[in-house]
């Protein structure tokens, strides 16, 4: 069991529930569950879910941990970029989930990387082995997994100081008109819908995403996105917050109406980082994948006979 402390940091005036699924990453039916369990309190007495908070108040959160699901090694192909006795560089497919989750227990990048390393590190439990960083479903691209504690811990460190760098392609809608920008507006969660992120100023956590131009066409341009923080869905949000969602995005945005490519059309291209036991700094680079590079020839053709 872990016990967890939070302080309110604003004068909220929030139902308990409500804070800790916005700022927690708490489902509100497990909030409840857990007050139903006696295992949240406030200020050092049980409350309800409807519980309305205050600034200065501290929440104590006793939960218990998960319970064991097995998850199986698969024998499944991966695009390998590097790999040593610490740590594996993975080029992820499309369509392809990072870790298991309720109601996805096969097919993702942890049951091919349990196939394929036997051991990997421990510190984020039997769901998540390995992993330090996630992308999304329908993201491709660069992801790193590391096989002991050691690893695992260094990685982190890095990824919490920005000295882990990574780099995206995006195809997004519209014509952005000037060559370089910076997006720097705080991300949350979306109070009308739990699935999805939103740019806000409550309960939410700095982000910051840096952009380089690398082509226009008729009604879509290229862009290069790199990374200051880390937060979920971070380019998609930030993209659609400016009016240039992600091509494909139907969370975020539209469907690709120029072809049958599933999800958000955005690629985690490169990823430097400093080896854990070594401390040499190391560059990895997941080229284009196929789908990108055919949408990238129907833009241009589209662009050329405009």
């Amino acid at each position: 069991m872990a016990l967890i402390k939070w302080t309110v940091e604003e004068d909220t005036d929030v139902r308990l529930d409500k804070y800790l699924a916005d700022t927690h990453d708490l489902s509100r039916s497990r909030v409840q569950q857990l007050v139903k369990e006696g295992r949240i309190m406030v200020d050092g007495k049980p409350v309800k879910g409807s519980f309305k908070l205050k600034k200065d108040q501290v929440i104590e959160c006793d939960i218990p941990e998960d319970r064991e699901i097995d998850v199986l090694p698969q024998d499944i192909p991966l695009d390998i970029l590097y790999e040593d006795s610490d740590i594996i560089v993975v080029n992820k497919g499309k369509g392809m989930v990072v870790h298991p989750a309720p109601g996805v227990y096969e097919g993702t990048l942890v049951n091919a990387l349990l196939y394929h390393c036997k051991d990997l590190s421990g510190i984020n439990g039997y769901i998540r082995p390995g992993i330090v960083h996630r992308i999304d479903k329908d993201t491709t691209g660069c992801i790193v997994a590391c096989k002991n504690d050691l690893a695992h811990e260094s990685i982190a460190r890095q990824l919490e100081d920005k000295t882990c760098h990574r780099e995206y392609q995006a195809i997004v809608m519209g014509n952005i008109p000037h060559d370089d920008g910076l997006i720097d507006a705080p991300i949350g969660r979306d109070p009308r819908d739990r699935q999805r992120m939103t740019v806000t100023e409550k309960n939410s956590r700095e982000a910051r995403t840096h952009f380089h131009v690398r082509e226009r066409f008729y009604s879509a341009t290229w862009v290069e996105c790199a990374l200051e923080t880390g937060r979920t869905h971070q380019i998609r949000v930030h993209m659609r917050y400016i009016n240039h969602p992600v091509m494909g995005d139907e969370k975020y945005g539209k469907p690709c109406r120029y072809m049958d490519t599933q999800g958000q059309v955005l690629h985690a291209s490169d990823l430097t980082l400093v080896h854990p036991r070594t401390g040499e700094t190391m560059h990895f680079h997941a080229p284009l994948p196929a789908y990108f590079e055919e949408l990238l020839e129907i833009l241009r053709k589209e662009r050329d006979l405009a």
